[in-house]
Parts: structure tokens; C-alpha cells; sequence
């Protein structure tokens, strides 16, 4: 049974796990919060359950606690950064913050930053913008986990892709999914928890397809969103990002002993665009997909709606937390 934790103690001890490997005081905090956010709006795969492997990551030498991003070339509005294989968030955090920077009221910025790691949420970037009161868009490429329409070998990567649309009242339009039906973080948690996926999601080792995340997880065929449809974004996604970057491909990562060095994309469009006919129609749009009948009392949801309720009630609950994820990251702040 989940137990609740304070959002500031998750986030004390989770900075405190950081500086013992060499994080500045600052950047430490604010790495520990984009961790401690995820787990705040409900998705642990990418906070604190993530958290551990993060911390393996460093030991092994796969991130540079001090990188930070640094830009190579300026092409009009579009930037290529290099991430210097520094803490994911933090660099993602700070390339959507430029690209930010960069938009105009009337255009657009995009920083394409090579040798990044993972970046744990994409949404949590596109969220960033949103609250900027813009549009944005990332994405990213990652090692080869899925197999290509047809084959029997992971030769593509999950390659998340995530877009927020801002609200007025911050409850902002937020898409974000990897291409695999179920996300490699999601496959973890069910295995953990002992559960069986709603609906097969991968193919095992035998060559069937299975709803057991364990066995999805030991074969890294996870089946892609749409089938043959998400085969062909994840490729065209990975390219998007190598060409914008100049960095690596799924096809690089795949090469290598684990997954860093990875190649990823931060858009924000401008505010004035989002005008009031702009903002009405939005509004119109959701109010006619709350309308939608369903077969039983639920409500249909845009996407990300969840996300800040959750985010109030746990803000004033705590945060549930698996006891087992909790009590390891505490034995890793040796407390």
C-alpha cells in the first residue's frame, strides 16, 4: 500500500542524494525538483521510482553532474547546444528556457542540443512553455527498444514526444507519449507491482505477444503506438532530431555499452499567436469533448487534465510513494 511523503522531503532528500555526487547546492535542488515534480502530478515511473537509476547513471560515469549546455551555431532562430552529457533535466530545462528566449510574439525558437541524457519527462518541458504562455514542443531519440514494423530486432528508439498548449487558469493541454504503447517506466512499475498490462503491449522472447511487462522488458520488443504508424514516427522522429543536432541516432546509441549521448529537440512558439479567436476556440474545443458520451458516469478528459488536480492534492496530501522505491532512496541518502 502507497504511503504519502511531503512534496519538501522528497525534495531535500533526493538534492541531498545529488550533492554527495558532486552537484552544486543550486543545481542539485533544482534537479531534485524536476524528479520530485514528476512524482507530484502522479508519474513516479519518472520521479522518484526513476530516481535510483539516475544516481546509477552518475556512478558509471554516463553523466556529467557539472555539464551544462553550451551553444555551437546559431542558424536565425534555430540554435544547436551541445549538453556536454550533463543531467538530463537540467539541460532540457535550460534549452526549452532559451528557446523560450528565442521566440518572438509573432515566430518561434527551436535549440536543437546534441550529447544530452535522459531527460526523464518530456512533458515536463512542454509544460515549461506552457507556462510561459506559449506552445511547446520536444522531443527526443533514445536507445533501440523497439522493433521496426515487422521485425524481430529492437532497432528503434521509444522517442517521446511531448506539446502543451496553454490555458489561462494553468490547467494547460498537455500531450506526452513515448512510442511505445506503454512506456519503459510504466512496463517497470507494473512489473514491480506484480501487474499484468490492460492489453498486450510487447512481444516476448517466444515471439508472442504478451501483456507481461517482464517479459516485454527482458526482450526490449515493446509494441509501438499504432502499429506500423508508430514505427514510422519513432524513424522519422530520430532523424528530425540527428539533423537538427548534428548528434547522435538511435542507430549510434545502439552501438554503444548504455544510452547517453542522445539527441533532442525544444520548439516554443510565440504568444501572440495564441489569440483571443485563438483562445476562444481552444475553449470551444474542450467543451465539446466534455460533451462526449460514454458508457458509463465518467467524463472524457483532454490531455494532461489530470495533471494539476493531482498536482493541488498532493501538494496538500503528500506525495504516495511505493514504500520499497521510498525506503531505497533514503537508504541511498544513507538516512
Amino acid at each position: 500500500m502507497a504511503q504519502r511523503v511531503p512534496y519538501e522531503r522528497m525534495l531535500r532528500l533526493l538534492a541531498r542524494c545529488l550533492m554527495d555526487r558532486r552537484f552544486s547546492p543550486d543545481r542539485a535542488l533544482r534537479c531534485a525538483a524536476l524528479f520530485a515534480e514528476n512524482s507530484l502530478v502522479g508519474i513516479a515511473s519518472h520521479g522518484l521510482n526513476r530516481f535510483p537509476r539516475f544516481l546509477e547513471w552518475i556512478d558509471n560515469g554516463w553523466i556529467n553532474p557539472g555539464g551544462i549546455a553550451t551553444r555551437v551555431s546559431s542558424h536565425g532562430n534555430l540554435e544547436r547546444w551541445d549538453g556536454h552529457l550533463g543531467p538530463g533535466p537540467l539541460l532540457a530545462e535550460q534549452c526549452m528556457q532559451r528557446a523560450i528566449d528565442l521566440a518572438s510574439p509573432d515566430s518561434l525558437g527551436c535549440v536543437a542540443l546534441r550529447e544530452s541524457n535522459h531527460w526523464m519527462r518530456a512533458g515536463s518541458y512542454a509544460w515549461q512553455a506552457a507556462d510561459a504562455g506559449l506552445i511547446g514542443l520536444c522531443f527526443t531519440n533514445t536507445e533501440p527498444n523497439v522493433p521496426p514494423w515487422g521485425s524481430v530486432e529492437p532497432k528503434l528508439g521509444n522517442n517521446p514526444f511531448a506539446a502543451a498548449i496553454p490555458r489561462s487558469d494553468g490547467c494547460h493541454i498537455l500531450y506526452d507519449g513515448a512510442i511505445s504503447q506503454f512506456s519503459y517506466g510504466a512496463l517497470e512499475t507494473a512489473a514491480q507491482q506484480g501487474k499484468r498490462l490492460p492489453v498486450p503491449g510487447g512481444i516476448a522472447n517466444t515471439g508472442e505477444m504478451t501483456d507481461d511487462p517482464a517479459e516485454i522488458l527482458a526482450s526490449k520488443r515493446a509494441l509501438p503506438i499504432g502499429f506500423w504508424k508508430g514505427s514510422g514516427l519513432s524513424l522519422i522522429l530520430d532523424l528530425l532530431a540527428t539533423i537538427l543536432t548534428a548528434g547522435r541516432s538511435t542507430c549510434d546509441l545502439g552501438s554503444q555499452n548504455a544510452e547517453y549521448g542522445v539527441s533532442q529537440v525544444f520548439i516554443a512558439v510565440g504568444a501572440r499567436l495564441i489569440d483571443r479567436t485563438a483562445s476562444e476556440a481552444i475553449e470551444r474545443t474542450l467543451i465539446d469533448l466534455h460533451t462526449a458520451r460514454t458508457e458509463d458516469t465518467s467524463s472524457v478528459r483532454y490531455p494532461g487534465e489530470q495533471l494539476y488536480a493531482r498536482r493541488i492534492e498532493n501538494l496538500r496530501l503528500g506525495i504516495p510513494v511505493d514504500p520499497a522505491a521510498w525506503d531505497d532512496v533514503k537508504r541511498l541518502a544513507c538516512e
